[in-house]
């Protein structure tokens, strides 16, 4: 079978993903692997396999945003891929969990549009436990500051008019707020696989803690190297 978006043929594709936003990322990511091996760069997506501690598995960049990241996923499962995990940044909504620290998404809180036109309102997007699982205990190996609950998935990123309601999803305890956990966890529950997710807080989404975004500091990027081993090794585990 030829995925013609992520332009790759199935036959290419391991059992295991790790998935991101950044095509520079999944290349940092791929840097990690042995016989690491680029198969396809189309749009925002870039495609790369290779074995961690003898584990196959593929790592694809899926761009910002529910509906393209969706695009990946929805390919990378008709190619045969069952376990998906995200590897990503988030802005955080509490000064317990600063800039640098990592959240292990247990569920994600859709207000997204795109997961609106797949699922009913009442449907929850929740990670897979045993991925969640090994996740976090990967993570805590890591050091730092490490947490686990839900997270918020947005479509918007820069304030307009209407005003956007960080503060309740605060109260309702939302840890951090990102782009694309909705749709993985949605529709890894539609097509019968399982996903996780794992983001590096790059600074504040709270408007009473915010300073100037700045997501490319040592502590950032410190961060998102301490989740994507996190990630190698949650792969390696549920492997075997």
């Amino acid at each position: 079978m030829y995925l013609s978006i992520l332009e790759v043929n199935a036959e290419q594709l391991p059992k295991l993903a790790i998935v991101c936003g950044d095509p520079r990322r999944a290349k940092k990511i791929a840097d990690k692997l042995d016989n690491a091996k680029e198969l396809a760069y189309a749009r925002e997506y870039r495609t790369f396999v290779g074995s961690y501690k003898g584990v196959e598995l593929a790592v694809v960049s899926h761009g910002v945003g529910c509906p393209g990241a969706a695009v990946c996923f929805e390919e990378l499962i008709k190619g045969g891929v069952h376990t998906l995990i995200r590897v990503g940044t988030a802005g955080s909504y509490s000064a317990e969990h600063p800039a640098g620290s990592l959240i292990v998404s247990t569920g994600a809180i859709r207000t997204d549009g795109l997961t609106k036109q797949l699922v009913p309102d009442g449907f929850p997007a929740i990670g897979d436990s045993e991925v969640v699982q090994a996740l976090y205990q990967a993570a805590q190996a890591q050091g730092g500051i490490v947490k686990k609950g839900l997270t918020v998935t947005l479509d918007v990123f820069f304030n307009g008019v209407v005003e956007i309601p960080h503060q309740q999803y605060k109260a309702a305890g939302a840890l951090a707020v990102e782009m694309e956990i909705a749709a993985l966890y949605v529709i890894a529950a539609l097509r019968g696989v399982r996903a996780g997710a794992i983001v590096a807080l790059d600074g504040y989404a709270d408007a009473d803690l915010a300073a100037e975004y700045d997501p490319h500091t040592t502590v950032v990027s410190d961060a998102v190297e301490r989740e994507i081993q996190a990630a190698l090794e949650a792969i390696a585990a549920l492997a075997s």
